[in-house]
Formats: C-alpha cells, sequence, structure tokens
C-alpha cells in the first residue's frame, strides 16, 4: 500500500524520534511500500520555522535531500488535489493537513498520520 506522510510524521521520522508509532515506523521502514512525502510538507515546514513555531536543526534544502535519500516520492500538488480541496468538508481548518487529505484522497494514499481528526475525511489513515 503506498502511503502519504503527514508532516509531522516525516519530521519525527528525519529527526528519529520515538514519537512515531510502532506501525508508522514498520510502514516507513519497510523498503516494499512505496512512500510519498507533498511538497506542501516542505513548505508548511517552511512557514513554521519562519514564524518560529519550529525550530529546524537542518535546512529545507537538506531535509527535502534526505528524504529523496531515503527513498522518500515528493508528490506535487496538481489541480485535481485543489479540486478536491474545493470539496472537502471543513472538519479541520488547517489548510495544510486538508491539502494532504484531498491528495490522500486523490492518488488513493493511507495517510501516516497522529491527527485523529483526518479519520472524519474520506481517506484511510493509520497510526
Amino acid at each position: 500500500m503506498p502511503y502519504l506522510l503527514d508532516t509531522h510524521t516525516f519530521l519525527w521520522f528525519a529527526q528519529g524520534s520515538d514519537q512515531l508509532s510502532e506501525k508508522a515506523k514498520f510502514c516507513i521502514s519497510n523498503p516494499d511500500e512505496d512512500k510519498f512525502i507533498s511538497i506542501a510538507s516542505f513548505w508548511e515546514v517552511a512557514i513554521k520555522a519562519n514564524l518560529g513555531k519550529l525550530q529546524l536543526t537542518v535546512s529545507i534544502q537538506d531535509l527535502y535531500k534526505q528524504a529523496d535519500k531515503d527513498g522518500f516520492i515528493i508528490l506535487p500538488i496538481t489541480i485535481y488535489h485543489i479540486e478536491q480541496l474545493a470539496k472537502l468538508e471543513l472538519h479541520h481548518r488547517d489548510p495544510f493537513d486538508r491539502l494532504l487529505v484531498s491528495q490522500a484522497v486523490v492518488d488513493k494514499l493511507i495517510l501516516l498520520s497522529k491527527d485523529a481528526i483526518f479519520s472524519k475525511y474520506p481517506t484511510k489513515l493509520l497510526w
């Protein structure tokens, strides 16, 4: 099954955090699974770092290079994702999370996220 990592999931993986669930670790570590990171997650990290809401120990560029080295597929934002976004109910107001949900729905990806509110959307959630 292909997976889309929520931004916090990706950051926790990149930092080797013990906050990742065992299921998430297993899915991310499995070389037979396709794992995606939305370009929107890099956008979100850049904004939150700029606002002082997130402390980075590496640059955005280094984070991107590490994701590529670790075999993640960078998922671009397409018009189909935006169309799906316009159809989503407002269970969640965070624009980045809503975009991730849209991408997961359109591309039939399982979201790896601790954020339980994603379960209100028409996508699969794993944590």
